[in-house]
């Protein structure tokens, strides 16, 4: 069920908007999960179920950590093995057919593809438990004690298909005590307005013209096309996003900024402090600090980035080239750190002056995600940077949604 559908906006929304204020405080979480597990429901009541399962191992998991807090050996390996099985939800359903398919590629079996459906959101609610499970160990966040709270962050449907990814930290104390009123109320209506019209009137737009300009020969319609692309993922994301926020706050949540005008940025350093925020504070916060960040050596330093935007490229999709994408990004931000020296002590004049990298530099990131082959990728980029060069887009016809 699209946020942009019919279905959506004219009899789910409006049934649900109008039972949460029906009810009294103590059942508006109940009136939240039953929505948001219906809301799943809606594409295969099996994988909500599988929803369910991923909330309780969280849910149990977290009551035992806390249980064990003073034993730490016990409580590291209650998170380790609550990680675990988390992740291999996620690892089943998106990677398995990715594994066999390399599998059969280096050894030249033939194991037949299993027939699995990824489920939706599957890669932002294994997180987020994951990420409550995690803080709760590090004595960031509480345990909660009572399931249908916890259910309700996990499953909350405005943010489920694209994200903000919601530290449990950060809305904790939204689950037992929240406001809604008039005032947040109107301007969340107006923040989902935004994003509605982003994602109909500005995304999907570029989008067919993307597809439309993938047939068409020459170099205009090369780049034209790339643009088109480009402002297609960003608004269909970005529009998403402004729509879940806007919801959140119609009933009372606060959720953090997910996008701020990356396309303006003087540094792939600064694009991803404005893309896709939440994401790359998760990765920050669970995987880079954890590793050492940027407080050791430069080899390891270096180490450290090459995991992280190995496993960032790996959780956008069960693909190398989504894996390639990470690598792409990893190799700017090491040049930007140790050839150009770009950080946050990098003169603001400077900044300024330098021309600025974060659209295009996003864009080739994101055609290589999209594009089926290196040599189609390399077909593009031959036919964008030399006008002269006979150019044909049809080749590019197997390009695929990210």
């Amino acid at each position: 069920m699209l946020f942009s559908s019919i279905t959506y906006l004219f009899y789910f929304l409006t049934a649900f908007l109008i039972l949460y204020f029906a009810v009294p405080f103590k059942l508006k979480n109940v009136v939240l999960l039953a929505f948001s597990l219906l809301f799943y429901a809606w594409g295969g009541v099996k994988y909500a179920l599988l929803m369910v399962v991923a909330i309780m191992v969280g849910y149990i998991f977290g009551i035992l950590v806390e249980k064990f807090r003073e034993k730490k050996g016990i409580a590291i390996a209650l998170t380790w093995t609550a990680a675990g099985i988390i992740l291999a939800f996620m690892l089943y359903f998106k990677y398995t057919n990715f594994f066999i398919d390399n599998i059969n590629n280096i050894f030249g079996s033939n194991i037949s593809f299993l027939k699995i459906t990824l489920p939706v959101g599957i890669s932002f609610y294994t997180f987020q438990t994951l990420s409550y499970t995690i803080d709760v160990y590090r004595g960031e966040a509480e345990v909660q004690r009572n399931f249908i709270h916890l259910a309700t962050y996990v499953a909350l449907f405005p943010q489920l298909i694209a994200g903000p990814i919601v530290r449990y930290a950060d809305v904790a104390e939204q689950m037992d005590c929240r406001r809604e009123n008039i005032r947040d109320f109107s301007s969340g209506v107006s923040l989902f307005v935004i994003g509605l019209a982003k994602k109909v009137l500005l995304a999907n737009p570029m989008g067919n013209l993307w597809e439309l300009l993938q047939q068409q020969p020459g170099t205009v319609s090369a780049w034209v096309g790339i643009i088109a692309y480009a402002l297609q993922i960003y608004f269909d994301f970005s529009g998403y996003s402004d729509m879940a926020r806007g919801l959140g706050r119609m009933f009372g949540f606060e959720f953090l900024e997910n996008f701020n005008y990356p396309y303006i940025s003087r540094s792939i350093t600064e694009f991803w402090r404005r893309w896709h925020i939440s994401l790359s504070s998760f990765f920050r916060d669970y995987v880079y600090i954890p590793l050492g960040g940027n407080r050791v050596k430069v080899p390891r330093h270096i180490l450290n980035m090459l995991i992280v935007w190995g496993l960032t490229g790996f959780w956008h999709g069960a693909s190398w080239n989504f894996v390639l994408w990470g690598l792409y990004y990893f190799a700017l931000l090491v040049f930007e750190k140790y050839v150009l020296h770009v950080g946050k002590d990098t003169p603001t004049a400077s900044r300024i002056a330098a021309p600025c990298p974060g659209f295009p530099a996003a864009t080739a990131a994101s055609l290589r995600s999209s594009i089926s082959s290196s040599s189609h990728f390399s077909a593009m980029a031959i036919c964008t940077a030399w006008p002269s060069a006979t150019c044909s887009w049809k080749p590019l016809a197997s390009l695929r949604d990210t």
